[in-house]
């Protein structure tokens, strides 16, 4: 599913050092991994590049059976993109479009029946506890609201892969408990979930294997915390 064989990143080529250096390690389908380290160890740079925002600047990656070199075309990527679910830090909604509008988005590029789409909104809205906000404009959402609306629409098309970016930030302990039981839920149905956290109380609730980041290095890929 992932595989990543001595891969560096550079932000540019004149860098003299990269942000990351010599990465190997796999996860298989259905693999759940926690991402740690502190901060300013990588762990953002990494999801980047396993969503394919990026490229390697050295080394071999290959993301959902699909090798990542710039010697594939630029479409290929896109298309990768969109079996990927990525929760990011800054949420990255589209202002001036509905709760409803943004979760869609995922399903439109897929072309989904718009009734279809509606059934598959109400249903994830009542999941994250904004069943009653289909028509509000993004913008006029708190922050924990907006979380949860970046999280439906990263998860709304059961993605291949998700990558979460400190997913539980803005969240209230009980949902984060709910997330966290979710993503347990895909990963076992066959979704390849990767999450990077510096919550230890949801790494101890859910132990799962590691990959521990320092200064751009994998120190250790092993058991969570003890």
């Amino acid at each position: 599913m992932i595989h990543l064989d001595s891969v560096s990143w550079r932000r540019a080529r004149k860098d003299p050092a990269p942000i990351l250096s010599r990465l190997s390690f796999s996860v298989p389908q259905g693999g759940f991994r926690w991402l740690l380290g502190p901060s300013g160890a990588g762990k953002s740079s990494l999801l980047s590049l396993l969503h394919v925002e990026t490229l390697p600047s050295a080394g071999r990656m290959v993301v959902l059976g699909q090798p990542v070199d710039d010697e594939q075309k630029r479409g290929t990527f896109v298309m990768l993109r969109r079996r990927i679910g990525m929760i990011h830090q800054d949420f990255r909604l589209m202002p001036g479009l509905s709760v409803a509008d943004n979760i869609a988005l995922p399903l439109r590029l897929q072309n989904r029946p718009e009734d279809e789409i509606r059934d598959e909104i109400r249903a994830i809205l009542k999941w994250v506890g904004l069943g009653t906000y289909h028509d509000v404009p993004v913008e006029h959402l708190s922050g924990g609201e907006q979380q949860r609306t970046a999280i439906a629409r990263a998860i709304i098309h059961r993605p291949g892969l998700i990558l979460a970016d400190e997913p539980t930030n803005a969240l209230e302990e009980s949902q984060a408990h709910r997330l966290l039981d979710m993503f347990a839920e895909l990963s076992a149905m066959g979704a390849t979930v990767i999450v990077a956290t510096h919550n230890e109380a949801l790494v101890r609730r859910l132990p799962r294997p590691a990959l521990f980041l320092d200064r751009g290095h994998l120190v250790s890929e092993d058991s969570p915390l003890s």
